[in-house]
C-alpha cells in the first residue's frame, strides 16, 4: 500500500464539553455533526488493496467483508476515509442503530462472520477524509476534507458507504442532540472549520447525553482478584418484576472491600450464585453474580438506554435511603424521540 497517508493511523479524537458551542458573531467557527455510536474505523483503499482499522489499530476488515467489498467496488481507487461502522435494524416503524447486533459481528469463526454479514449487514458512515488520489488532506481545512469525502462516498451509489450530515447552525445541532437519540445516536460532535486533521489528538469536541436514575442494587460480582466487590448489579421494576439493567464497577480498592462487607450479610442464600449472560466478552465464570435482598437504592449516572438496559457502564453517585426499592421503575427514565437513522444521513433512506 502506497498512499499519501498509510496505515497505521490513529483517528483524530474529541474532548468532552458540557454544551454545543455557539458560533461567534463575526462568522462560523464550528461544523457540527451527529455523534454516531458504532466502531470507529479508518478505510484505506489503494487499488484492490483495502485496509480497515479500528481506533486502536486492530484489523476490522476480517469482520466486515461486505464493507471491504463495498470500498473496493465503489470508492475511488486511492482514498483514506474516517468514519464509523454501524448496524441499523428496523425497530417498530423506524430503523435504529443496534449496538448488540454490531457487537455480534466480532466473531473468530469465518463461517459465522459470513453468515452475519448476510443477516446483519453493516454500513460505513464517513465523516472525514485524510487523503484522495495523491493528495494528503490532513493539513487542509475541514471544508476541503468534507468536499473530498462527499465526492468519494456520497456519489458512490453504494448504500453500504454513507456520509453523515453536517450543519453550521448551533440551534440545529442542539435540536439534533435531542432528536437523533431516537435513532440510537449519542450526542453531537464539533470540528473547527479552519482546523486540520490531527491523528491521535483531541482536536474535536463532543457533547454526550448525561442522565441519572435511581436503581435497586440486586446483586454483585466479586473482583477478579478474589477480594472485594468487582461490580454491583442494578435493577429496575417492570410490572412488579425486578429486571437487571446494568452494572457499576468504578471503585477504589478500599471501597470495594467496604461494599463487599455491606452486601455479604444481604445474600439471599449464602451458597447461591446466579448465571448472567455469557458472551465472547465474558467467560462463564465471570458471568456469575451473587443475588442480595433488593433493599438498597442508589443514584447512578448514565448516558443511554438500549433494549431496556444501560448502554454503557454507569457511575455510582450516592445512596438514596429516602427511596423505596419498589418505586424504582422504568417510568423515571427519559424516553428518546423516535427517529429513523437513515434520516440522519446525507441522502436519507436508501
Amino acid at each position: 500500500m502506497d498512499l499519501p497517508v498509510n496505515p497505521p493511523v490513529q483517528p483524530m479524537l474529541a474532548k468532552a464539553v458540557t454544551g454545543v458551542p455557539d458560533q461567534p458573531a463575526d462568522g462560523p467557527v464550528w461544523s457540527y455533526e451527529p455523534k454516531w455510536d458504532g466502531f470507529r474505523a479508518l478505510i484505506f483503499r489503494d487499488g484492490d488493496e483495502v485496509v480497515m482499522s479500528s481506533r486502536g489499530g486492530k484489523d476490522l476488515a476480517r469482520y466486515f467483508p461486505e464493507l471491504v467489498e463495498a470500498a473496493r467496488a465503489s470508492l475511488p481507487p486511492r482514498v483514506v476515509l474516517d468514519g464509523e461502522v454501524a448496524v441499523a435494524r428496523p425497530i417498530g416503524s423506524v430503523n435504529r442503530l443496534d449496538w448488540d447486533a454490531l457487537s455480534q459481528r466480532i466473531h473468530p469463526a469465518a463461517s459465522r462472520v459470513e453468515k452475519l454479514a448476510q443477516e446483519t449487514p453493516a454500513v460505513f458512515i464517513g465523516f472525514d477524509a485524510l487523503a484522495t488520489g495523491s493528495a494528503d488532506l490532513t493539513g487542509e481545512a475541514f471544508d476541503v476534507r468534507r468536499a473530498a469525502l462527499l465526492e468519494a462516498a456520497a456519489d458512490s451509489g453504494d448504500d453500504r458507504i454513507r456520509v453523515s450530515r453536517v450543519t453550521r447552525d448551533a440551534g440545529e445541532a442542539l435540536a439534533w442532540f435531542t432528536e437523533f437519540e431516537g435513532a440510537g445516536l449519542d450526542g453531537v460532535v464539533g470540528k473547527r472549520l479552519d482546523g486540520g486533521y490531527v491523528p491521535g489528538k483531541r482536536e474535536m469536541i463532543k457533547v454526550k447525553h448525561k442522565r441519572t436514575a435511581d436503581c435497586v442494587v440486586m446483586g454483585y460480582r466479586v473482583h477478579k482478584s478474589g477480594t472485594g466487590l468487582g461490580s454491583m448489579l442494578l435493577g429496575l421494576y417492570d410490572d412488579g418484576e425486578l429486571r437487571m439493567v446494568g452494572g457499576s464497577s468504578a471503585f477504589s480498592d478500599a471501597r470495594r472491600r467496604e461494599l463487599q462487607d455491606l452486601f455479604e450479610p444481604m445474600r439471599t442464600d449464602p451458597d447461591a450464585v446466579a448465571q448472567g449472560e455469557v458472551s465472547r466478552w465474558r467467560t462463564a465464570g465471570s458471568a456469575e453474580w451473587i443475588p442480595i435482598r433488593p433493599e438498597l437504592v442508589a443514584e447512578f449516572a448514565y448516558d443511554q438506554m438500549e433494549n431496556r438496559r444501560f448502554r454503557h457502564t454507569v457511575k455510582f453517585l450516592r445512596w438514596r435511603p429516602d427511596r423505596e426499592p419498589g418505586s424504582c421503575g422504568y417510568d423515571q427514565l427519559e424516553v428518546p424521540l423516535t427517529y429513523d437513522v437513515f434520516d440522519v444521513l446525507e441522502g436519507g433512506t436508501p
